[in-house]
């Protein structure tokens, strides 16, 4: 990399992950659609013809002349963190980068071609340089991963839905393709938010980071292990009505709630997963046309199986007892949403 200071290191002592995949630090329900598209035959090119239907000329253009594009002599505190996690996560092409007048802490990095990072005055103010240098490499792990592709489709079929709601079967169509991309990309964000782990290598600063999206710039009335805690109730309290309720407030989200994000991110930190990465053993880039696709979606399905058999929420338990072989389903949700059985719960049976 020829570029003028490119080569040089990052800020502190972080280590670098030269020709790493994405497949080092993505979610396994990311992970197994992201290789089955990938080897689809011809889906580079339909996503090509797309390019002609979808707005990201439009979308360069407008953040060309409405924002300020990140360099050497605009915001160069943020020229260098993009560089540096573009050398950590071994990147050859820096994306560009945007600052967009928005009082709404948000980042987003969309592009076909090019991936474009567009970060948001807001978020800059918030964060301070080490929550900031989390989420840049989050954006530079979607670039990565290829995920400012089906962003970009996404934002195009969300604006599509809203010009065809008129129309029955063209709306329910274009809804079920959103709803399905929005779960998807639920699930990039965390394949994200452990690539800005990996790039910031700081928990911590990911953990406030993501406290003070949710909370606003006051760490001091925050605490950590109490914002945890709160992931831990959403999960395991109330009756099925709650979980059903839960779905319904997740749907039109591209993003998980934050409690949920920072649990999930501290949950990884703790794996062999993160810390065999952090030793440098990883997925390499040029083993990706090798992976199996049968073996990712095993990989999904058994994360998800583990998921249900582990989780505390009321939905996910009546799920697990029935995969389990449990009997009377209806009893069952009527027992759950009656709170009606508890009496038995000690009753010894009698041969």
């Amino acid at each position: 990399m020829t570029d003028s200071g490119f080569e040089k290191t990052p800020a502190r002592d972080r280590r670098r992950f030269p020709g790493i995949s994405s497949r080092a630090y993505e979610h396994p329900a990311d992970r197994s659609a992201l290789v089955a598209l990938r080897k689809l035959t011809g889906f580079d090119t339909v996503f090509k013809a797309l390019s002609g239907l979808l707005p990201e000329r439009s979308l360069r253009l407008l953040f060309l002349s409405e924002s300020v594009r990140v360099g050497e002599t605009q915001f160069p505190h943020l020229h260098e963190m993009l560089r540096d996690a573009c050398y950590i996560l071994d990147l050859e092409t820096v994306p560009q980068m945007y600052v967009q007048q928005d009082p709404k802490p948000n980042a987003m990095c969309i592009g076909l071609d090019e991936p474009i990072i567009v970060v948001t005055t807001a978020l800059v103010e918030l964060l301070d340089e080490e929550e900031m240098r989390a989420v840049v490499g989050h954006e530079v792990g979607h670039a990565l991963s290829g995920h400012s592709v089906y962003r970009t489709v996404l934002l195009f079929l969300t604006s599509l839905a809203l010009k065809v709601a008129w129309i029955p079967l063209g709306s329910v169509t274009i809804t079920a393709i959103v709803t399905a991309l929005r779960e998807w990309f639920r699930k990039s964000e965390l394949s994200a938010d452990r690539a800005g782990l990996l790039v910031g290598q700081d928990v911590n600063a990911s953990m406030r980071g993501l406290m003070k999206i949710a909370g606003g710039n006051h760490l001091h009335e925050m605490n950590v292990d109490a914002f945890l805690a709160q992931a831990d109730e959403y999960e395991s309290s109330g009756d099925l009505r709650d979980s059903v309720l839960k779905i319904l407030n997740v749907l039109p989200r591209t993003h998980p709630f934050t409690t949920v994000r920072a649990a999930e991110l501290r949950k990884w930190s703790q794996t062999r997963d993160y810390q065999r990465i952090m030793d440098g053993h990883y997925p390499r880039r040029d083993e990706d046309k090798d992976t199996s696709v049968a073996d990712s979606f095993r990989e999904s399905a058994a994360h998800y199986a583990d998921s249900v058999r582990t989780s505390r929420d009321p939905l996910m338990k009546l799920v697990g007892d029935i995969a389990g072989g449990a009997g009377d389903l209806g009893g069952k949700l009527r027992d759950r949403f009656t709170g009606a059985g508890g009496a038995e719960k000690g009753a010894t049976r009698q041969d």
